[in-house]
């Protein structure tokens, strides 16, 4: 089983250097927050925003724009803590405070239509991402046009959703037009195009022909490769690539190198995620059907 996913953009280390207004409590706090979430320490980043959230709730009031930035991050964590559950009533409480301050279609409501799709997805149930998926990028290509970065990671979410369903055609088409975007704006070494990398060589890995099969493998290799510059050797994001690398070296007999990648995968998720996060569960299922086979 492959672990695929169009997650929010970790950032890189210049960008954790953006300024914010000195003496902003909430605007430090969410960056040191942010920043924490990105190099993959989770529990820190939740003490942080909770922090953050009662002191916007209490300064600000709990139906404030403010608020609900808050709360949408505070949704993006726990999605990738693997708390589904936790994460849709922030994402919700946080799109009735935009939809009553500023309409439904408006850019704000975009990035929450954006991650309440991205979520289904991530819960296994994609036919439902579709809708909000395509409801994002239908108010962000309107209001950016259709070559900012932003519009990029809305094709590429929904290309994971159909990708999802089984609908590799429309999902690869969508992901090629992300990475132009990328690769132009970016250059060729970015986080987003590791993401987009990694989703295609899920497609092609899903088609099964030798040829399919090969380029998978190149395009995960290399995915591991700018994760790895990115992101660090320890990072959940680089795991989830290595554990699909292995995952595609064991349908094709290589058990021992994929039980390589399934140790270092399960090693990095229980470290950071925790034994019973999804991604570990399914990594350690894997790692143990490896084993027996070698």
């Amino acid at each position: 089983m492959t672990i695929t996913a169009r997650e929010a953009a970790f950032m890189t280390q210049e960008i954790y250097e953006v300024q914010v207004p000195p003496g902003d409590e909430i605007a430090e706090t969410c960056a040191l927050a942010d920043a924490s979430r990105d190099l993959g320490r989770y529990d820190k980043a939740e003490g942080l925003l909770r922090q953050a959230l009662a002191i916007a709730e209490k300064s600000l009031g709990p139906d404030d724009l403010g608020t609900a930035s808050i709360l949408n991050r505070l949704g993006v964590l726990h999605k990738y803590q693997g708390r589904y559950d936790e994460a849709e009533p922030l994402y919700r409480r946080a799109l009735d405070i935009v939809d009553a301050a500023l309409g439904h279609d408006h850019l704000h409501a975009a990035g929450l239509y954006h991650n309440l799709g991205g979520l289904e997805h991530a819960r296994g149930r994609a036919a439902e991402g579709e809708a909000p998926a395509r409801w994002a990028l239908r108010i962000r290509e309107r209001e950016l046009g259709p070559d900012h970065p932003d519009v990029a990671a809305d094709k590429a979410a929904l290309a994971a959703i159909l990708d999802a369903q089984g609908r590799f055609a429309e999902a690869e088409d969508l992901y090629h037009q992300a990475l132009a975007v990328f690769e132009r704006i970016y250059g060729p070494e970015h986080y987003e195009i590791a993401v987009n990398l990694n989703n295609l060589a899920a497609i092609h890995q899903a088609r099964g022909d030798a040829a399919n099969t090969a380029e998978a493998e190149r395009l995960y290799l290399r995915t591991l490769e700018i994760k790895e510059k990115v992101l660090g050797p320890d990072h959940p994001d680089l795991a989830m690539t290595l554990h699909n690398l292995a995952t595609l070296l064991a349908g094709l007999g290589r058990s021992g190198e994929a039980v390589a990648h399934y140790r270092r995968a399960l090693d990095i998720f229980e470290s950071t995620l925790g034994a019973e996060h999804p991604h570990s569960l399914i990594c350690r299922e894997c790692f143990e059907e490896a084993v027996e086979r070698t």
